[in-house]
């Protein structure tokens, strides 16, 4: 058995024998136990016959003990191995330290024997000296059949197991041991904390302790990560530039890469992982920190990516582990770098803090002294509760200023920071593009660039507008168009945050009229287009037509009392004018179809949305609700004109059929009625069926219609009643080139919905469709002049992208701001919250600086991602003018800056990629990160749109390369076969 102390020290010329028996028996009776002290055992034979021999004082007594012998005490002479339910002071006696030290200087040890040193252990009950020490099996994890066994008190330290694991085994200095606790066949345990004791550890007698030694690629025999590569033997022969690594995508896991990348080429940082000083430094009882294994982590990765031995690593282990202790991270969603750069700064800085019991310090108020005394004083309580690396690397301290806005109290602190967190001037205006759809039918569309307040409303956008157009913003109604229909009409006074950059803007100009209507009113008219298919569906309970929408929607003001069958058609007629061929006048088809066909179109009427009769809807609407009223100025013709003129081709074929409409309206009516408020727009009536055979014409919804029509106009809603008292009549009419049907929002039809239903109520906005054949639309249609727009003058303009100078951003960042209502200061003086003035100034600045541009921009109001450029600089940075500390009389800190890495962002709010810019510190030499893709980059690449999170090292910190820079042939190492697919998040 190999035992933790081998001490064995000769015999010397004792004292008397009197002060012999006084010195060990006053220590024997003076010494306390105290948890830690080592005690030793001495068979309690010769003890006996030490006491005699003292006693006595003789020395030449033949009870002489000679060395100290402890036989009696072992099972046998070979193993050492301590017999079992030995008794104080009935088989041994325990003396202290200095006694043992004594007594072996006056009598030595018997050859061989090892002396029977136990310590002073602490259990929950007692404080004791352990007689039976910890006996475990010692190997390591290249050679798990050479075992060795030895004996820990429960006292001793890991560390002390580890000692003797590398001398027994002959394991290098330098080597980086870890150790794992096996205690069945099945079962480990990592014993992270080399400082914990035997008994703290849980270890006990019969397990195995396995010592294994980092590779030297970075990574564990016990544990290979799966790293992308060709072959093992490829991996293995591999010999990089260290720190030229990629780091796999895992899914949605390029922020954390990015950061990952930045902090891998801070040299501080990375040299403090790479020479294991993090090792004596891990704080495992940090309540705040993660027991070292964020550390261990992150500290698995850097050696890995600067091994050299890998083109990329996957980052599995550590992205665990950060999900593990930070719930925002787990799964696999997109994620800030910063974010997550802030956490782990946070979370490195705790699992390293050198100062294991943090104690309580109350901080104080400036109170009118100097400035340096409270900053110095504010620096050290700091670093009486956070010391470690990354306080030493990255943590600075800044002045805060607040001022009250009543009693002027003025508040001075300083507070440490980890990274700056800069603005970016926000810009008071927005540039939006819209599409401008004039009245005029003949007018094509125009898309128009416009300056509008970011804080703005829809009506600022109209306004800007008309400026352009000369039409007054109050004729004016925006609408976001997407896949042929109106995803939202806005009001006029709705915020512009409410419309994205992306979204596709019309702004339609609609007709106001100044004559004033008692009995009328005005409503705003959604128009769809819609093609029918060729064939009927009866997939849905129904025999109606499946429509597909196409083209751009329209939007027109128009009186309730056009909403007739001739009006509307012939107003859409005149709209659509620029891309609808009109068939000639003569041109008439003849109808009179059987009376079974007939039938089945009424049965199609049957199964659709009901129409609309005029009177009926205007009666409803009135009580039911919200129609647009416009009492808007610059007075337009409603439009009676343009349906007049275009009446004028009317037939007497046509004549001949309203007689024997009328003839038809007296007979009695069989038919239920619908809900009032029900709206529809069937303008197919029965001669349309005869002409377009299986087209199914709407139902007229309402009530009985009214016998007396105003202006002798008929409603569409009695038109199409009296379908069901119509058969077999052969007459001539002019050919219609589409129908009109009532939708809703979406432009669908309900299906199912016949008389007594509720299928659509006018409540809220009218919308309709025009319904087209096939064969029509492709006769009259022209798609491609549908489709033309005008570019105004204001498109030829290329738009600046704005340009910020960094500078600028950290004076913004300096600036006096008042406090938010949110975030309010309590005041001392005046006992209450105030909305405080409140002023930020650089004291003092760290070796590595980082600072967070603020790109994405999140208030009440809107959410945004800023693309501005801001122009930083890669080497000289000078910070002299923005720090408030002096050193001396005429001198300054160290305040010049040069670029050593970048967090870019590419992409807008909802999704992204991340990459990142870094130089390396050993070549000088600046790479581009792209996940598992790596390829050397020029400085003229650096300075972009996307840079999110810069990182600075101080001039006076920063090392020369010791190596030469790469060839310039060797632009590209990408060696994941998996980083296609992962590029893009």
């Amino acid at each position: 058995i190999i035992m933790a102390t081998t001490t064995i020290a000769s015999a010397t010329e004792p004292p008397g024998l009197e002060t012999q028996q006084r010195d060990i028996e006053s220590l024997l009776l003076e010494h306390e136990l105290r948890v830690g002290d080592s005690w030793y055992l001495v068979g309690n034979r010769w003890f006996d016959l030490w006491k005699e021999y003292v006693t006595a004082g003789d020395q030449n007594a033949p009870s002489f003990p000679g060395h100290i012998d402890n036989t009696e005490l072992y099972e046998d002479l070979d193993s050492y191995r301590l017999k079992e339910r030995l008794v104080e002071n009935e088989d041994f006696v325990l003396v202290p330290a200095e006694a043992w030290r004594k007594l072996l200087s006056w009598y030595g040890l018997v050859d061989d024997q090892p002396p029977l040193e136990r310590k002073v252990i602490d259990l929950p009950s007692t404080v004791k000296v352990e007689i039976y020490p910890v006996e475990v099996f010692l190997c390591l994890h290249s050679d798990m059949d050479n075992i060795l066994t030895a004996q820990f008190s429960r006292a001793d330290t890991i560390l002390s197991i580890q000692k003797l694991i590398q001398k027994q085994f002959d394991v290098p200095e330098n080597a980086e041991p870890r150790l794992w606790m096996k205690s069945s066949d099945t079962s480990c345990d990592r014993l992270r904390n080399v400082h914990m004791t035997v008994l703290d550890s849980c270890l006990t007698s019969g397990m195995t302790v396995i010592m294994e030694i980092r590779n030297a690629d970075g990574t564990w025999p016990s544990s290979r990560p799966q790293i992308m590569r060709n072959s093992m033997e490829d991996q293995d022969m591999y010999r990089g530039q260290p720190g030229v690594c990629g780091l796999n995508n895992l899914g949605n896991t390029c922020f954390m890469n990015s950061a990952l990348q930045c902090l891998s080429n801070t040299p501080p940082l990375t040299e403090y992982f790479l020479c294991s000083s993090y090792l004596d430094e891990l704080n495992f009882t940090n309540p705040l920190g993660m027991k070292g294994e964020i550390a261990e982590a992150f500290a698995d990765v850097i050696k890995q990516m600067w091994s050299g031995r890998h083109y990329s690593v996957m980052p599995r282990v550590f992205k665990t582990k950060v999900g593990h202790f930070a719930s925002q991270f787990l799964g696999y969603q997109q994620h800030d770098s910063q974010e997550l750069l802030s956490f782990l700064l946070d979370g490195l800085h705790e699992d390293l803090n050198r100062v294991k019991n943090k104690e309580y310090i109350e901080l104080r108020d400036a109170d009118g002294r100097p400035d340096q005394e409270v900053a110095e004083e504010a620096w050290r309580n700091h670093r009486r509760r956070n010391d470690s690396v990354i306080v030493d690397t990255f943590h600075g301290l800044f002045k805060s200023t607040l001022v009250c806005p009543e009693c002027h109290k003025v508040s001075v602190t300083f507070d440490p920071f980890c990274y700056l967190s800069i603005p970016l001037p926000v810009s008071k205006e927005r540039v939006m593009e819209v599409f401008f759809v004039s009245l005029d039918p003949l007018a094509k569309p125009e898309q128009h660039r416009v300056v509008v307040p970011k804080a703005g409303l829809v009506f600022d956008l109209c306004t800007a507008l008309s400026q352009a157009t000369h039409v007054p913003a109050n004729q004016m109604v925006v609408a976001d168009v997407f896949n042929h229909r109106f995803y939202k009409i806005y009001q006029a006074d709705e915020s512009l945050s409410c419309i994205l950059d992306r979204d596709d803007i019309f702004v339609y100009e609609v007709s106001s009229s100044s004559v004033d209507r008692e009995e009328d009113e005005e409503v705003l008219l959604a128009v769809y287009m819609r093609e029918r298919s060729q064939y009927r569906d009866y997939g849905s309970g129904g025999s109606s037509y499946s429509t597909t929408l196409f083209g751009h929607p329209l939007l027109m003001v128009l009186w309730r009392s056009q909403f007739t069958r001739e009006a509307l058609y012939q107003i859409f007629l005149q709209r659509l004018a620029r891309y609808v061929h009109q068939p000639d006048p003569e041109e008439v088809e003849e109808e009179g179809e059987n009376e079974e066909e007939n039938d089945e179109d009424e049965e199609s009427h049957k199964s659709q949305t009901n129409g609309v009769g005029g009177d009926e809807i205007e009666e409803d609407s009135k009580g039911e609700g919200p129609s647009k009223k416009k009492a808007q100025e610059n007075a337009r013709d409603d439009g009676q004109s343009n349906v007049q003129s275009e009446a004028s081709h009317s037939s007497e074929g046509e004549e001949k059929a309203e007689e024997e409409e009328e003839e038809s309206n007296s007979e009695p009516e069989t038919g239920g009625s619908t809900e009032e408020g029900q709206m529809a727009c069937a303008s197919t009536d029965n001669s349309q069926d005869a002409i377009d055979g299986e087209q199914g014409a709407t139902r007229a919804s309402g009530k009985e219609a009214d016998d007396d029509e105003e202006d002798g106009e008929e409603p569409i809603a009695q038109a199409s009643k009296r379908l069901t008292g119509r058969r077999c009549c052969a007459v001539k009419r002019k050919k219609q080139l589409f129908t009109i049907q009532a939708v809703n929002s979406n432009g669908t039809t309900e299906r199912g919905m016949g008389e007594g239903s509720n299928a659509f109520s006018y409540s809220t906005q009218l919308y309709v469709a025009i319904d087209w054949d096939p064969d029509m639309k492709k006769k009259y249609y022209n798609e491609n002049e549908a489709e033309k727009y005008v570019k105004d003058q204001s498109m030829d303009i290329p738009q600046q992208q704005p340009t910020v100078q960094l500078q600028a951003c950290i004076e913004l960042f300096t600036t006096v701001e008042t406090l938010e209502d949110e975030n309010p200061w309590y005041c001392p003086v005046c006992k209450k919250h105030q909305l405080a003035t409140k002023k930020l100034d650089l004291w003092s600045l760290p070796e590595v600086l980082i600072i967070h541009l603020k790109r994405f921009s999140y208030t009440k109001y809107s959410r945004e991602k800023l693309d501005t450029i801001v122009e930083f600089p890669l080497r000289n940075l000078d910070f002299s003018d923005y720090l408030l500390r002096k050193t001396g009389t005429n001198s300054e800190p160290p305040s010049r800056y040069d670029l050593i890495a970048v967090s870019n962002h590419y992409g807008g709010l909802r999704d992204g990629h991340y990459t990142s810019y870094a130089k390396n510190k050993d070549d000088g030499q600046w790479y581009y990160f792209d996940d598992s893709k790596v390829t050397c980059a020029n400085e003229e690449q650096i300075v972009t749109n996307a840079a999110y999170v810069l990182f600075y090292q101080r001039q006076d910190k920063i090392r020369q390369p010791t190596l030469p820079a790469p060839d310039d042939h060797i632009t590209s190492f990408n060696h994941d076969g998996l980083a296609g697919a992962m590029e893009l998040d």
